[in-house]
């Protein structure tokens, strides 16, 4: 079996986004991926809360065992804070207005995530694989948390690692799209299409969001990036890495 691996992932997974879900796991399946992880939001800006016996939550815990890796994706999503020096330029220039846990004291942070993981796990009838902050952006608030709440999992844009003891997984970066503006479309791309052109690291990670699936100039670049990726990389679950 290669040690080459690609990690495959849907954000913002929810009911509000269940459409664009199903389009964007239908391409994955479609590839070669039948299985990537899901980053579920509990309330996405707290206009779609996932309640226990709902069908969107008997369908979360149908998919997680059907084999899918699930992931806390902060609570709500959205960032209601105020930032100051480096948080405010990330807060600006990084997310629209979604770096949930970038702002949060540890308490609150805490707060959210022991309520998120106890919801989730509920719902899915076994323990998340791991936590990843809103636009992959944490404070120092959300690091205690992590800590405190003994996630054992959570990546950023350049690396996977282990909040409880420090030890990093993988180091690699996370090719991603944007949809928000015409600028950000362009620049996704563009990195999309270098990434297609270069030897990529030993662990490669790929991450799509609802908003993809609204533009076929991204989903074919998503299709072209999975595509070539796959040449090289066998779709591999974040529970193989190794410390």
């Amino acid at each position: 079996m290669s040690t080459r691996m690609l990690l495959a992932s849907i954000h913002d997974v929810g009911p509000r986004s269940e459409s664009a879900f199903d389009a964007l796991q239908a391409r994955f399946a479609e590839l070669g991926v039948e299985r990537p992880a899901l980053l579920v939001v509990p309330d996405h800006w707290g206009e779609a809360p996932i309640r226990p016996g709902t069908r969107f939550a008997t369908r979360l815990r149908s998919l997680a065992e059907e084999g899918h890796e699930i992931f806390l994706h902060g609570w709500y999503h959205r960032d209601t804070g105020t930032h100051s020096g480096v948080a405010n330029f990330k807060a600006k220039h990084m997310t629209a207005g979604e770096g949930e846990f970038l702002g949060l004291g540890a308490i609150e942070a805490e707060r959210r995530i022991r309520e998120g993981r106890a919801l989730l796990e509920d719902i899915i009838g076994r323990a998340v694989t791991g936590f990843v902050a809103p636009a992959w952006l944490y404070g120092e608030g959300a690091h205690a948390a992590l800590r405190a709440t003994g996630i054992a999992l959570a990546e950023d844009h350049w690396r996977v690692w282990n909040p409880v003891t420090g030890a990093v997984l993988a180091k690699s970066p996370v090719i991603t799209w944007a949809s928000r503006t015409r600028m950000r479309r362009w620049s996704s791309l563009a990195v999309a299409a270098a990434a297609r052109a270069v030897p990529l690291p030993k662990v490669m990670r790929l991450a799509v969001h609802p908003g993809d699936a609204t533009s076929p100039e991204l989903l074919a670049s998503i299709s072209a990036t999975l595509a070539s990726m796959l040449k090289t990389h066998r779709p591999a679950r974040y529970a193989e890495l190794q410390p």
